[in-house]
């Protein structure tokens, strides 16, 4: 028997206990949460080729929204966060009650999923921009919805949707982020004359 035949099964019998031997250390993972990066907002003064000019974040774009050839509303696409706001356009004929209330309505069919709904109601004397922004918390498909009137012959209704199922938690960051520039384009309205 030659000294290579010895050694080599003495060496796979040293390396196996030493492998089958070894202890898992279990070491604890850090904790991380997603990290969502969206860029400081930059706004520019827009016409919607409707009766009103608002302020829009770059980072989304404008489409507009035709029946019958005939402008309806404006969608502000963020392909980003993959949402839009929905923006539609109505003018006041002598029906500024029933577009409010129809404009709740919607509201209302929402809040019944949500976990809680808050509103802040908005004026602007100067720019005769009156309305109210309602922030809904939950499962619910749109977690902003706004209206805004002028009380006499403007009134626009807009609500934000993801094209995604409503996962509150995901989408809360990009829901925030956009919610500001709701803020500012309530903020920027003017209607035309």
């Amino acid at each position: 028997m030659s000294a290579k035949t010895i050694v080599y099964p003495l060496f796979v019998a040293i390396l196996l206990t030493t492998i089958s031997c070894r202890q898992d250390i279990n070491v604890p993972k850090p904790k991380a949460y997603l990290k969502l990066d969206y860029p400081t907002a930059e706004y520019q003064y827009t016409d919607t080729k409707l009766p009103f000019l608002f302020d829009k974040n770059i980072l989304s774009s404008l489409e507009v929204i035709k029946k019958n050839n005939i402008i309806e509303g404006v969608n502000l696409v963020y392909k980003p966060m993959n949402a839009s706001i929905y923006i539609s356009y109505k003018f006041v004929d002598y029906n500024l009650d029933n577009l409010i209330k129809s404009s709740l309505s919607i509201t209302q069919q929402h809040a019944k999923i949500a976990h809680s709904v808050s509103e802040k109601e908005f004026t602007n004397n100067i720019s005769r921009v009156y309305g109210k922004i309602f922030d809904l918390s939950g499962p619910v498909a749109s977690q902003i919805q706004f209206y805004a009137t002028d009380s006499i012959n403007h009134f626009l209704s807009g609500a934000l949707y993801f094209n995604t199922r409503p996962n509150y938690d995901s989408i809360y960051p990009a829901t925030r982020y956009i919610q500001n520039d709701i803020i500012r384009l309530m903020e920027s309205i003017e209607w035309k004359k």
